[in-house]
């Protein structure tokens, strides 16, 4: 009878070496649904404040639209809220440590370890996809911000927490008081709204309209960003020379886009 009962408890036998590999898979693929379901929380909650705000502030979330001065061809934008003191376009960003930036420098770091862009330029690079879109007369009502979890310690410039900046860094938690914070302080300049009741319908379906819902672009630039991500990371070397550049030869080479995400020494860039 035992015997019998032992049939259906048999399992499949994997030795050490094929567990490992497995553990290892799976950890590897949990790390990356936990980040992504991280990051969708983030969008959610970000998403929840921006519905709370008045009715005649509309709001557009996860906005893909043509860049021609992207690497990719398109710029990604989180969340654009359009009121009638300002064109909040906001950057969100899912990180877990000490933040490290200031708005002259061309790369950020979290924990003084993993490097990314400037999100501030990153963003005004996004300001500028949407400007192409409308008239240039907007150009001053925008606002860019930078929104991280409450799970991050800022060491940043202590500027970008001043609500007189134009380009604010803020907590997600925190994203709702700075954007009305910053709407009160522009109705304490201006005796008009900046944006007439007109002026906001029409930018949001000039953006609506510019917004890419085809699932096979916006796959096509998800996989761009992601071997950008890459490229990112290799080492501070000159694709003809092998030379070692500095971080911030690299920086610089990445963020151009003549040099395709290629890396470059002084001497080969006037090559290209």
């Amino acid at each position: 009878m035992f015997q019998f009962m032992n049939i259906f408890r048999k399992e499949k036998k994997v030795d050490v070496t094929e567990k490992q590999e497995l553990s290892h898979f799976t950890s590897d693929k949990s790390k990356e649904k936990v980040a992504a379901r991280k990051g969708e929380i983030g969008e959610y909650k970000i998403d929840i404040q921006l519905s709370q705000f008045p009715k005649n502030y509309l709001y557009i979330n996860d906005l893909l639209v043509r860049n021609s001065k992207s690497l990719s061809g398109y710029s990604q934008i989180d969340h654009v809220i359009i009121t009638p003191y300002g064109i909040f376009v906001i950057e969100t960003k899912n990180y877990q440590g000490t933040v490290y930036g200031g708005k002259d420098r061309k790369t950020w770091s979290v924990n003084g370890k993993f490097k990314m862009m400037n999100p501030l330029n990153q963003n005004y690079g996004h300001i500028k996809a949407l400007l192409h879109y409308i008239d240039k007369k907007y150009e001053q009502v925008f606002v860019s911000i930078i929104s991280f979890t409450k799970r991050c310690t800022f060491k940043i410039d202590s500027e970008l927490r001043k609500i007189s900046s134009d380009e604010l860094v803020v907590y997600d938690v925190e994203l709702t008081e700075f954007i009305n914070r910053k709407i009160a302080v522009r109705k304490l300049q201006h005796e008009e709204p900046l944006l007439k009741h007109e002026d906001i319908a029409t930018i949001y379906n000039v953006f609506l309209s510019a917004n890419i819902t085809d699932t096979i672009i916006r796959e096509e630039h998800k996989l761009s960003i992601q071997k950008q991500v890459k490229v990112n990371e290799v080492n501070n070397t000159c694709v003809i020379c092998n030379k070692q550049v500095s971080e911030k030869v690299k920086s610089y080479c990445l963020s151009n886009k003549k040099f395709k995400g290629k890396v470059y020494c002084y001497n080969h860039q006037n090559m290209v």
